[in-house]
């Protein structure tokens, strides 16, 4: 496994920052895949989401603080995958932070994790990028 953490600040209160990040627009922000289908099952959401020929779901829980999500399931890009999106306050708006660990699950997984953690970090911070841009 592999962790990356890409952290921005927002000018929007905490309370507004966290209301805009629902799982759907996680995934949009984050670029790679479009949402199928979301549905509620046990507080928990199970977000279909596929592109690129694949298919796969993530499942989302509300936090204190924001968001936890992982890949649900044997289907997907990865063997493993966990984020945590936290939004904290900072003078003048939130401090938005991103924490994912990922792994692909194949051979030689010091490089292929970096890889993973490589082309996740570019999500994240595509995602947090858009995130600031609709604040």
């Amino acid at each position: 496994m592999r962790d990356v953490t890409v952290s921005r600040f927002v000018p929007r209160s905490p309370p507004t920052v966290a209301r805009m990040l629902t799982p759907e627009a996680m995934v949009e922000y984050e670029g790679s895949f479009e949402v199928r289908n979301a549905r509620e099952r046990d507080g928990d959401t199970l977000v279909t989401v596929g592109g690129g020929g694949v298919e796969f779901v993530l499942r989302f829980e509300e936090t204190d603080d924001g968001l936890r999500y992982e890949q649900a399931g044997e289907a997907g890009p990865f063997d493993a995958m966990e984020t945590v999106v936290a939004v904290e306050p900072a003078e003048g708006g939130s401090t938005v932070t991103a924490r994912s660990s990922v792994s692909l699950g194949l051979p030689a997984p010091a490089l292929t994790d970096r890889v993973a953690a490589w082309k996740r970090r570019g999500e994240l911070e595509r995602a947090l990028d858009a995130l600031a841009a609709d604040c």
